[in-house]
């Protein structure tokens, strides 16, 4: 049985964002001030844009103003997508990763930036770039040596430039 305000959200809100198509991935209630702040944040494999966060929005919305699972205060409601930099915290999340660089901290410890070649049930293949002039190097990660990673932005890839202009 749920004790906390967001685990009862999560078991109310959850099966309308999985309707939509999407992913419940964060749900917090948060004081701004005088305000509450309710702020959901949902995903998929495909992404989410715009009309989707709208519509899961306006369903999340209905389904809150028919119950008291905010209780009797006023509250503003956020519903968003991960940010760029969003934490890898499920196999899902290295899943939509792929192709991307991330930053790990290792159980053994240290840390290791690499791109997401592929993932399965185990662990991921990843290629660690290579530095001043060397090649990259594959490497294999498996689950539990990962304590945390976090998706880097990345402002101007050269390899993804560079395919654009021979297309």
């Amino acid at each position: 049985m749920s004790t906390t305000q967001s685990e009862r959200l999560r078991e109310l809100l959850e099966p309308l964002v999985t309707s939509q198509g999407l992913d419940l991935e964060e749900i917090a209630v948060d004081s701004v001030g005088r305000k509450r702040v309710l702020r959901v944040v949902v995903d998929s494999d495909t992404g989410a844009d715009l009309d989707r966060i709208a519509d899961v929005s306006r369903a999340l919305s209905a389904k809150l103003d028919e119950t008291d699972a905010m209780g009797e205060g006023a509250y503003d409601l956020e519903v968003g997508t991960p940010g760029a930099e969003r934490p890898l915290t499920e196999h899902r999340h290295y899943v939509r990763a792929v192709d991307r660089l991330v930053k790990f901290q290792l159980s053994e410890g240290g840390e290791l930036v690499a791109r997401i070649l592929r993932v399965d049930d185990e662990g991921l293949d990843v290629e660690v770039p290579g530095i001043k002039g060397r090649k990259a190097t594959a490497r294999r990660l498996a689950f539990p040596d990962i304590d945390r990673a976090r998706v880097q932005v990345e402002f101007n890839r050269k390899d993804r430039n560079e395919k654009e202009e021979e297309a």
